[in-house]
C-alpha cells in the first residue's frame, strides 16, 4: 500500500530504487550505473527470473548495426507503422514512436554490454514488414537474464533478492520518499530513496484483477510470471496516476497441452495451421499469436490441433522452448493425413477436405474464408509434426501513463516528482486489447523504457533535481 507521511526514517538511503530485476530493471540499473549513481535494486524472488526469463528473448528494432550488416533497410518510422497499424490507430503514437526511435541504439546497448544478440531472418513474425527481430542464440529468455544479471555483478550493482515491497512512502507533494520491505521471515526493512523506479510486470498473476479487466482469459491458463500481482498499478492508483488500456494484454494460442511448451509462432508464418476436433481451421492463424488465444480457447474442450510440416521443425529446432516440446513427447509425427487423423481422433474425411483446403489457398485457386494471405507459401513436405495446444495469458499490457523520460504521470498530465516506470508497469504499445499486441513489444518496452528510465533518474540526481 501507500503511505503518506511526511519525515519518516529509513535504516538506509540510496540515490535509486529500482523494483524488479527483470530485463526492465537491470537496464535501468546499467543504465544509471553508466551515469554514475549506483542504484539499489529490489526483487521479490528469491533468483530474478520473471516474465523475461519465460520469453523467446526476442527483441524488435529498427536501424540496428545487425541489420546495416545484413544489408536490410529499416527504419524507426516504418516500424512505428507497423506497430501503430497493428493496434489499429489506437495507441498513443507519441510514444510508439519515441520508443522505436530508441529501439536500435537500445539493442547496440545491449550487444555493447555483452547480451548475445543476432538478427533473425528464417521468417518474417506477423505484423512486421522487415527483418527486424533480434534474438538470443537459443531463443530464450534465460540468455538474456543470464547476461543481464552478469553485467549488473561486474559492475558491482547492489541486487537484493527475497525482498518483497510492500509499503511505499509518500509525502502530501507526490513525491516518493522510499519503500518498506518485507522479508520471506516477516523482517520489514525501511529504504529511502530520492528516486523510484517501477520496473516489475503487469498483473497477470493475479487472478482478481485479470477478472476484473480482461474476463475473457479469466479462466485460461497463465503462462506467466506467478509474481506479476499488480503491484504497480495498485500503487499508481492509490497515488492519482493515469492509467491506460487496462484490458490490454499478450495472449498466445499455441502452448501445448498438457506439457506446456511453448511452439513458436513461425510455424503458422510458413504455412502450418489450426483445426479444431471436428478437423475444421476458425480463424486466420497468422493475425498474430495473441489473439488467437481467445480463438482457440474458445473451440470445444478448450483446445485445438497444430499441424506444421518439415521445413518448419527445421526452424524450430533453434528454439529451446521447440527442442523441449520435442523431448517431452508433445509434438507427434505423420507420414501422412490418415496417421494424423488415427492419433488425434480427428475425422479423416474432415481432415482430409482442410488440407485440401488449403493446398487450394496456397495454389492462389481461392481466396481463404478467413481471410489469410498464402502467397509465397510452399505446400506442405513430409512427414508432417502436431502437437495438441491450447491458448494462455502471458503478460498485460496495460499500465502507468508515462512521458518520453519514462515519468509516471498524473491524471492531469503532470509526471511526479520522482517516480519513473517501464516495462509491464507502464503503458504498452498495442492500444487497449489483445489484437493489438505486435511481437516482441513486450521486451522492446523492457528493454527501452528501462534503460531511458535509469538514465533520466540518474540524470535528475546529478542536477539536484529530485
Amino acid at each position: 500500500m501507500v503511505i503518506t507521511q511526511e519525515n519518516k526514517n529509513f535504516d538506509v538511503n540510496f540515490p535509486i530504487i529500482i523494483i524488479g530485476a527483470g530485463a526492465c530493471g537491470l537496464c535501468a540499473a546499467l543504465s544509471a550505473n553508466e551515469q554514475g549513481i549506483n542504484p539499489l535494486i529490489l526483487e521479490r524472488d528469491k533468483v530474478p527470473s520473471g516474465s523475461s526469463a519465460l520469453s523467446t528473448c526476442l527483441i524488435p528494432a529498427a536501424g540496428t548495426k545487425l541489420q546495416r550488416d545484413a544489408g536490410v533497410n529499416d527504419t524507426p518510422e516504418n516500424f512505428a507503422n507497423d506497430i501503430i497499424n497493428k493496434a489499429r490507430n489506437l495507441n498513443d503514437p507519441n510514444m510508439v514512436k519515441f520508443i522505436t526511435n530508441e529501439s536500435g541504439p537500445t539493442v547496440d546497448w545491449l550487444i555493447e554490454n555483452d547480451v548475445p544478440l543476432n538478427l533473425i531472418t528464417s521468417f518474417f513474425y506477423p505484423g512486421h514488414s522487415q527483418y527486424r527481430m533480434h534474438g538470443s542464440p537459443n531463443r530464450t529468455g534465460n540468455e538474456l537474464m543470464e547476461a543481464l544479471l552478469k553485467k549488473v555483478s561486474e559492475q558491482k550493482i547492489d541486487l537484493m533478492t527475497s525482498a518483497l515491497v510492500s509499503n511505499i512512502y509518500i509525502n502530501s507533494k507526490k513525491s516518493i520518499k522510499g519503500v518498506e520491505i518485507t522479508r520471506p521471515n516477516g523482517d520489514k526493512e525501511r529504504v529511502g530513496c530520492n528516486i523510484l523506479i517501477l520496473a516489475c510486470n503487469g498483473f497477470g498473476g493475479n487472478s482478481n484483477m485479470v477478472k476484473k479487466y480482461i474476463p475473457e482469459m479469466a479462466d485460461a491458463l497463465y503462462f506467466g510470471h506467478t509474481g506479476n500481482r499488480g503491484d504497480a498499478i495498485k500503487w499508481g492508483i492509490e497515488i492519482g496516476a493515469s492509467i491506460s488500456d487496462i484490458g490490454s494484454y499478450q495472449g498466445h494460442g499455441a502452448v501445448t497441452h498438457p506439457h506446456g511448451t511453448l511452439l513458436f509462432w513461425g510455424l503458422m508464418t510458413q504455412g502450418g495451421f489450426q483445426v479444431n476436433i471436428n478437423g475444421e481451421r476458425f480463424s486466420n492463424e497468422v493475425r498474430g499469436y495473441s489473439e488467437q488465444a481467445v480463438d482457440v480457447i474458445s473451440q470445444e474442450n478448450s483446445y485445438v490441433w497444430e499441424i506444421w510440416d518439415s521445413i518448419s521443425h527445421e526452424i524450430g529446432m533453434d528454439f529451446v522452448d521447440y527442442r523441449n516440446g520435442a523431448d517431452l513427447g508433445a509434438h507427434k509425427v505423420a507420414n501422412d493425413i490418415k496417421q494424423i487423423s488415427s492419433i488425434t481422433k480427428i475425422p479423416l474425411e474432415k481432415l482430409e477436405n482442410t488440407f485440401e483446403y488449403v493446398n487450394h489457398c496456397i495454389d492462389n485457386k481461392i481466396k481463404d474464408k478467413f481471410g489469410r494471405d498464402w502467397s509465397n507459401i510452399k505446400t506442405m513436405t513430409k512427414p508432417y509434426y502436431f502437437a495438441k495446444v491450447t491458448g494462455a495469458l502471458f503478460h498485460t499490457q496495460g499500465g502507468l501513463d508515462i512521458n518520453s523520460l519514462a515519468q509516471v504521470l498524473d491524471k492531469s498530465g503532470k509526471p511526479f516528482p520522482n517516480l519513473f516506470a517501464g516495462g509491464g508497469a507502464a503503458r504498452g504499445l498495442s492500444g487497449p486489447s489483445r489484437w493489438g499486441y505486435l511481437s516482441g513489444n513486450g521486451l522492446l518496452t523492457a528493454v527501452v523504457l528501462g534503460k531511458i528510465a535509469g538514465q533520466n533518474a540518474a540524470k535528475k540526481i546529478i542536477g539536484n533535481d529530485c
